[in-house]
């Protein structure tokens, strides 16, 4: 049987990785919603690839298991591409703990348990889990190594804790970067590898609707502050995607890579003074 890679989330970015990587491998493409899935699986189809579908819901262990499920019986996991989660302008803060912290922890967990040797996984955090103050190191310890069904249960990740729904988004991509460093640890007794890439503004169609929303100014002020001077497209993180899950990233595992066209380092050292949004 083909090797199988899985794509949860296959929005512009999932589908950008999945063109890049799924040659010559069957493509599970997972969204909440069938139609969102059964067009990416239509693009990647004219484009020469063989793709599946399927539904998923990353909050729960059911739905999840169900997709784990779906794929083992394709063939083989070789690769698994995790880019589902929900903006700060989504969401409520909840929202945003449950599908993008939660969420992550869950797929990482249950896709760890059945990864081929010589796999390898992505995640997809955010350049906002770079501009969240630092924690201490037990809160660090915390995201990275709670049980996934215990994790919402921390003291200091309730309503009352967390200030608005950029924290919350903020707390849920920084632990995301965490929680694949403590998981690969495990996904490499498996002989699998596992990374976590966080950009910046991507050009989606998400984007566009931030840039017309009432976050635009800021989106349009980090854009126009960062060294280059522009956002991101769906293909560049396919790019360095494809690096780290191909046969020239066997020696990186539990990172973090931060492309973001230099938003954070003008945050911290440059013209942008206050982080006024996020992506």
């Amino acid at each position: 049987m083909k090797e199988v890679v899985v794509v949860v989330g296959a929005g512009q970015i999932g589908q950008a990785i999945a063109r890049r990587i799924g040659s010559g491998k069957q493509v599970l493409l997972a969204c909440l919603h069938e139609e969102e899935a059964r067009a990416a699986a239509h693009t990647l189809h004219n484009a020469g690839h063989l793709a599946h579908t399927a539904t998923v819901d990353v909050c729960s262990r059911a739905s999840v298991q169900a997709l784990v499920e779906q794929a083992v019986a394709l063939g083989p996991i070789s690769g698994l591409v995790h880019a589902a989660g929900v903006s700060p302008s989504q969401a409520p803060i909840e929202a945003i703990l449950r599908v993008d912290l939660y969420g992550t922890a869950l797929v990482l967990e249950l896709f760890g348990d059945v990864m081929a040797p010589g796999g390898a996984g992505v995640v997809i955090a955010s350049q906002s889990g770079h501009r969240l103050p630092a924690l201490t190191p037990e809160q660090d310890r915390a995201l990275a190594m709670t049980p996934t069904e215990a994790l919402l249960q921390l003291d200091w990740l309730q309503s009352a804790q967390v200030r608005d729904t950029l924290h919350a988004y903020q707390l849920s991509k920084r632990g995301n970067s965490l929680r694949v460093m403590a998981e690969a640890i495990r996904w490499g007794r498996r002989g699998a590898r596992l990374n976590t890439i966080s950009p910046g503004i991507i050009i989606t169609p998400l984007a566009h609707d931030e840039l017309n929303g009432p976050r635009g100014a800021g989106y349009r002020r980090m854009i126009e502050a960062c060294p280059v001077g522009r956002a991101g497209t769906p293909d560049e993180v396919g790019q360095l995607a494809a690096l780290l899950m191909g046969p020239d990233g066997i020696f990186i595992t539990g990172s973090d890579f931060l492309m973001d066209g230099g938003v954070t380092a003008a945050f911290r050292f440059g013209d942008i003074a206050q982080p006024v949004a996020a992506s």
